[in-house]
């Protein structure tokens, strides 16, 4: 049996959303604890890289004796190789299409791979010099989120001691993130093939102590960053400048951790995006009228596709106690397309809704699995295994699967954003925001292009084939920013369609409950009939259909067409008795009467619950479902943001009503003037979208969900 609630299908066992809910528990307790992240080569996870990136969180170096064995064993086997004269690439060979020369001053040579490393184009702006103003260049520099998660993602890597470079090195760069000091790193340049060589090759300068690298240092206190030359960082940091040792230089560089950091926070908010998107959809089967017998499981039990089960259950636990869409699949319940008015079933963004989420959700689940794997593995050439006391040359610096994440963390994001447009532009009440939804729609199809199929040959033929994922990574940070904004939009379209949702129902409740009096009164007693239940079901339905049909007519004009129109629906119901001769004489003053009895019914109700609405304030609430009801809460009580009533809602017009009766009132004018700041009413549309859009991006609204959800059962 299938009960009205929250458990309407057997979910699969493994689930993006339950992925979802665990990377926010992790995150959540390593925030709650305050206790430091230790990086060992093998534990790191998604959560932890946003906790230090994102919110500052402390990592160190870990303390087990093993670990550190190992990394000090692969330095020393390094040595030994030397000693004994064998070649090892990067180490005592040129690098790259250079690797047919050799040399024996091997700190020298790591030296000159920095030095050649060191190319990034960054602004004086980037470095903390200049004047931008009336500058049409942007920053070309790496945001600092990104460097720091790269720091900690390459020191976990060089942790598991295949790198050759000392513990003493790896606590260098782990000193410099735990002082919040950041390396300025370049936007562009990497192809990620050999790791993200030259974007890597500044923070080995960082440790050097080069006085043209620059650090970013926050001032944790007053939340004030200054950018300083490396040198006086360390000397700030108390940290002696570096003298890279044999491969420490390619260690430190031939790896993919600024690609994997860029993935890491791209997929730690597509994640939640998507799960957003699914309540999003549960909110718009109900400010659109829609049936839950969309996200019927017997649907996804004929196709059984995980993510397809999966998004239609969780729509359909976002819809449990919703009195709009109420989920009332039970055994043998009928349909709701046999008695429902209009459409007989709903447009494809909502009633396809769970089989175009679903590929999405499972490409994120791979996604999500192939970023966190990369968290905690040797992206570097060669490799040194101690233990079997082997070097082996090889290829893990290719980047290729972050590419393969983030290029499907795209095509999701896009394809997720191509539905919410889609549901949005059902109505035209938000003429402006839905223009906006189209701008954003067509730059986010523009970027959902595979980077990988423009892959370049690089550094004299040796580097072929290269899998430009940071690129892909940037791209795909660029398609979760557009999604968010356009999130953050059609949350705001769907408070307010929610509300006039709410209108129509209350709407249609009185006309429902004040109808039958009335046409006994003004129709039956005439013609000497009984009101039967089905006769004035069937008028109500009538009226109610043209009423939802008229929609684009003035109040006035649309209660006299609906009236008009229903004459003739009275006329041939066979119910009517025909009052035989007397039909003439009293025809057109009846009728009349009657049509002026059905324009007033109809312009009262509306007007009574239209003033109920601009008076009292919104009271969907009561109406929503669980999902929906968080997220309106949220908007329409956390950030104040109120329904929109109108042309009266526009700043300057409420602005000058205001001083008019401040003035009439004799009120102090300076208090008055004072107070626009304060009133959410004086806000303009975008200003309400933009702070949606904050909260949404600063993980608030996120964290309402997940609780939401804890309690309700939905994510286990």
């Amino acid at each position: 049996m299938i009960t009205n609630g929250s458990s309407h299908s057997k979910k699969p066992e493994t689930t993006h959303a339950s992925g979802v809910f665990a990377e926010w528990q992790r995150l959540r307790n390593k925030l709650w604890e305050k206790g430091e992240i230790s990086v060992d080569g093998n534990r790191l996870t998604v959560a932890d890289v946003v906790a230090v990136s994102l919110h500052d969180a402390k990592a160190r170096l870990t303390d087990d004796e093993k670990i550190l064995k190992q990394v000090e064993e692969s330095v020393a086997y390094l040595a030994r190789q030397l000693e004994a004269g064998h070649t090892i690439y990067g180490v005592n060979t040129g690098f790259g299409g250079s690797a047919d020369t050799r040399t024996q001053d091997f700190e020298r040579l790591q030296s000159a791979a920095i030095q050649h490393l060191n190319v990034g184009i960054l602004l004086q702006s980037d470095k903390g010099n200049g004047n931008s103003k009336n500058d049409l260049l942007r920053s070309h520099a790496l945001p600092s989120p990104v460097i720091k998660a790269a720091m900690l993602i390459r020191c976990n890597s060089l942790m598991r001691g295949h790198s050759g470079v000392r513990v003493s090195v790896i606590e260098s760069i782990m000193k410099l993130l735990a002082n919040d000091m950041t390396p300025v790193m370049p936007l562009r340049g990497s192809i990620s093939a050999s790791g993200d060589l030259s974007t890597l090759s500044y923070i080995a300068g960082a440790i050097e102590g080069n006085p043209d690298i620059f650090v970013k240092v926050n001032n944790g206190t007053d939340n004030v960053s200054k950018i300083i030359p490396a040198r006086e960082a360390l000397q700030i940091a108390e940290i002696p400048p570096v003298r890279l040792q044999a491969k420490e230089g390619l260690g430190i560089t031939n790896g993919t951790a600024p690609s994997c950091a860029m993935a890491s926070l791209v997929i730690h908010q597509a994640n939640q995006l998507a799960l957003l998107i699914q309540l999003l959809t549960a909110m718009g089967t109900e400010a659109l009228d829609g049936t839950p017998h969309n996200y019927h499981p017997f649907i996804s039990s004929t196709r059984p596709h995980p993510g397809q089960a999966e998004a239609a259950s969780n729509i359909l636990s976002f819809l449990s106690n919703s009195k709009i869409s109420p989920p009332f699949l039970q055994a043998g319940s009928p349909s709701q397309s046999k008695t429902r008015l209009g459409l007989a079933q709903d447009r494809y963004s909502l009633r396809t809704a769970p089989q175009w989420i679903g590929p999405q959700l499972e490409d994120l689940l791979l996604a999500t699995q192939q970023v966190t794997t990369e968290l905690n593995s040797t992206t570097d050439n060669p490799l040194i295994d101690a233990i079997s006391s082997e070097i082996h040359h090889g290829g893990n610096f290719q980047a290729m699967v972050l590419t393969s994440a983030m290029e499907k963390t795209l095509t999701a994001m896009q394809n997720l954003g191509r539905l919410i447009f889609a549901q949005c532009s059902e109505s035209f009440t938000c003429k402006g925001l839905d223009v906006n939804m189209a701008g954003y729609m067509a730059e986010l199809s523009y970027l959902a292009r595979p980077v990988s199929a423009s892959v370049q040959v690089a550094e004299m033929g040796n580097q072929s084939v290269n899998s430009m994922a940071l690129v892909a990574g940037r791209y795909a940070m660029e398609a979760v920013e557009i999604v968010g904004l356009m999130c953050a939009t059609y949350i705001y379209v769907l408070c307010q369609a929610l509300d006039l949702r709410v209108l129509q129902r209350e709407f249609r409740d009185a006309v429902r409950e004040q109808l039958p009096a009335r046409l006994k009164r003004h129709v039956f007693s005439f013609f000497g009939a009984e009101a039967t239940d089905g006769m004035v079901g069937r008028v109500g339905d009538f009226l109610l259909q043209r009423w939802e049909e008229l929609v684009h007519l003035d109040l006035e004009e649309r209660c006299v067409k609906v009236a008009k129109e229903s004459v003739g629906y009275l006329v041939e119901d066979e119910e009517l008795p025909v009052p035989g001769s007397d039909w003439g004489r009293f025809h057109v003053a009846f009728w009349g009467e009657y049509r002026q009895m059905v324009s007033q019914l109809l312009e009262e109700c509306y007007r009574e619950q239209h003033e109920i609405l601009m008076g009292e304030g919104p009271r969907a609430e009561g109406y929503l479902g669980g999902g929906s009801k968080v997220v309106y809460d949220f908007v329409r009580r956390e950030l104040g943001i109120p329904l929109n009533r109108g042309v009266e809602d526009h700043p300057p017009l409420l602005v000058r009503a205001r001083l008019a009766e401040a003035n009439r009132n004799d009120e102090n004018m300076h208090a008055v003037e004072n107070g626009f700041q304060a009133d959410p009413r004086t806000k303009i549309l975008g200003t309400m979208a933009s702070n949606i859009y904050e909260a949404l991006r600063k993980g608030m609204l996120h964290d309402r969900i997940m609780k939401y959800g804890e309690e309700a059962g939905i994510w286990t």
